[in-house]
């Protein structure tokens, strides 16, 4: 007969092992798709696995401290406990590295005063420090603005949405704010503006008009449609700007991942609405090394993804591959740029984002780069984890600094 004592050690020694099985995904990548939430999601949550793991841990101990002899449960279940704990607490290590570490770039790239050049009214608005365990437990502070929803026309007649999102009335606001324009990410095949509402709400709060806006996808649209549905809807910001109180010489770009890649070759034109700053989340920037070279494992299908937003290989396309990636749109006096990647990025290799970063410095422009080692691709998609929290805190002063009247 199975005694009350024993199920419940049944039921920790479950418990521990479902932390395991989830704590392992912070170092085994996601081999497919299915699973690449997982992949995306344990780093985020670490702290949670940690604590959980720290309770079943002690509470197994104290069960047993009635000196019983251990059993095989009873050590299996210390085992799972102890290896998760090791496991969940690696991110939380690398925390304080990666904070110093992307200070200096910053102040490598912007100048090491850039913090005291953003205006005051502004810094009591960005975050405190770059992580808050209160923030993961409680979440980020989240603006109630909801956005007026448009279309704009592409030359073609396609109408296509956009998401304004305008900051709270203040007696302190300028007559002319500055504005972000969001790009979804989505492997350029699905998506939609409200995929950036936290976001885009988030920083409306801080006092910038946040304009969200649409492109048309693959396979039905294949490049250069979507860049010119970016520069479409950059026109019509720009035709719109005083029905908006937008300052049109002080507008950013930020995407992510598809959507960096749009931002980025949008920001680096020489036509059209005028770009001070672009911040690149996780996006690919050179489409045919992609091609030859892509992640291992690779949950997308990156050949498949590419092939059906250019319409075939880099061998058949070698040119538009090459008028595709942003690497090559690389020259003096562009916006600055942030960058931020997952150095456990298996959908876009952060080594191609940090090629880019390198040629950007090497050719005069402003460039910053961070790295956030535990996380992978889409890790702001938990938008109160440690990653994403980082990257807000670097994004607010980077758009701050870039945004600035007079700069």
């Amino acid at each position: 007969m199975v005694m009350p004592w024993q199920l419940v050690e049944w039921a920790i020694a479950a418990l521990a092992a479902i932390a395991l099985f989830l704590s392992l995904w912070i170092v085994v990548p996601a081999p497919n798709f299915f699973l690449l939430p997982l992949g995306v999601g344990a780093p985020e949550i670490s702290p949670f696995l940690l604590l959980g793991q720290g309770l079943l841990l002690g509470t197994v101990l104290l069960l047993r401290a009635g000196g019983r002899s251990p059993s095989f449960l009873w050590l299996l279940t210390i085992g799972f406990a102890t290896a998760g704990l090791v496991l969940s607490s690696l991110p939380l290590l690398q925390l304080p590295g990666t904070v110093r570490l992307a200070e200096a770039q910053m102040q490598s790239g912007l100048g090491a005063n850039y913090s005291s050049q953003i205006p005051a009214q502004i810094q009591p608005l960005l975050r405190s420090r770059p992580f808050v365990l209160g923030d993961l437990i409680r979440g980020l502070p989240e603006a109630a603005i909801a956005p007026q929803h448009q279309t704009f026309l592409t030359p073609d007649g396609a109408a296509l949405a956009l998401d304004i999102y305008q900051p709270p009335e203040s007696s302190t606001q300028p007559d002319l704010h500055p504005a972000i324009v969001t790009i979804y990410g989505g492997a350029w095949r699905h998506g939609e503006p409200a995929a950036t509402a936290r976001f885009s709400a988030y920083m409306a709060a801080q006092g910038y008009t946040v304009v969200a806006i649409d492109y048309r996808h693959t396979p039905e649209y294949r490049f250069p449609t979507q860049l010119e549905d970016v520069q479409t809807a950059l026109d019509w910001v720009g035709d719109r700007a005083s029905d908006y109180r937008i300052d049109p010489n002080r507008i950013a770009l930020v995407g992510w991942s598809a959507g960096a890649h749009l931002a980025m070759l949008a920001a680096y034109q020489t036509v059209g609405l005028p770009i001070r700053a672009v911040v690149n989340y996780y996006g690919p920037v050179n489409l045919a090394a992609g091609y030859y070279d892509p992640p291992v494992p690779d949950p997308i299908d990156t050949r498949a993804v590419l092939e059906a937003f250019l319409g075939g290989s880099p061998k058949q396309l070698t040119e538009l591959y090459q008028q595709a990636s942003p690497i090559f749109s690389v020259r003096p006096d562009l916006p600055p740029t942030l960058l931020i990647y997952g150095q456990r990025d298996h959908v876009v290799k952060p080594s191609y984002g940090q090629q880019l970063y390198e040629q950007l410095q090497a050719s005069g422009n402003v460039a910053a780069w961070i790295a956030l080692p535990w996380a992978e691709h889409a890790f702001d998609a938990v938008f109160r984890g440690p990653s994403n929290q980082i990257a807000l805190y670097y994004t607010e002063r980077f758009l701050a600094w870039a945004l600035r009247p007079n700069s």
